[in-house]
């Protein structure tokens, strides 16, 4: 395993070296972080020369999935954000990875919004996009996950 420490405020960036490819950053539950996280995944999913469908869903799904980690985590302080923490993997040749930790320990409930509530939708379309997804309780906080399916 490879580490590579950056500049304050820059996010943490591991590469692993062996085993299934993977990309993790740590990054500051801020607006601008979906952003971060959009890009990482796809350039980490382009790197693995997967199809732009599948490049699309793993943003969208990572741009509900961090925004979630944002709004329910939240600011501990202007001056020191709470962190989420994205992971894209490939555990197999067919399938993508992508999870999300966060510190709170509040599992994700998906809505069903009324026709002109202007949220509450993001969990569906994970769903819909997604060969599964779920939660896991974890010793501090929980990781959202979801896992696609790479289409031949």
């Amino acid at each position: 395993m490879t580490t590579r420490r950056t500049a304050p405020g820059t996010p943490h960036k591991r590469v692993r070296g062996t085993g299934c490819p993977g990309y993790t950053v740590t990054l500051a539950c801020l607006p601008p972080s979906v952003a971060v996280a959009r890009q990482a995944t796809r350039t980490t999913v382009e790197c693995w020369g997967l199809p732009e469908s599948l490049v699309a869903d793993a943003e969208l799904i990572v741009s509900e999935l961090v925004t979630n980690a944002i709004r329910h985590t939240g600011v501990c302080d202007s001056q020191e954000p709470a962190r989420c923490r994205l992971t894209v993997e490939r555990p197999t040749p067919d399938t993508v990875r992508i999870a999300v930790w966060d510190r709170s320990a509040t599992p994700p409930v998906k809505r069903t919004p009324e026709r002109d509530d202007t949220g509450g939708r993001g969990l569906s379309l994970v769903q819909a996009l997604a060969l599964e997804w779920g939660a896991t309780r974890r010793p501090v906080g929980k990781t959202v996950w979801a896992v696609l399916k790479v289409q031949p």
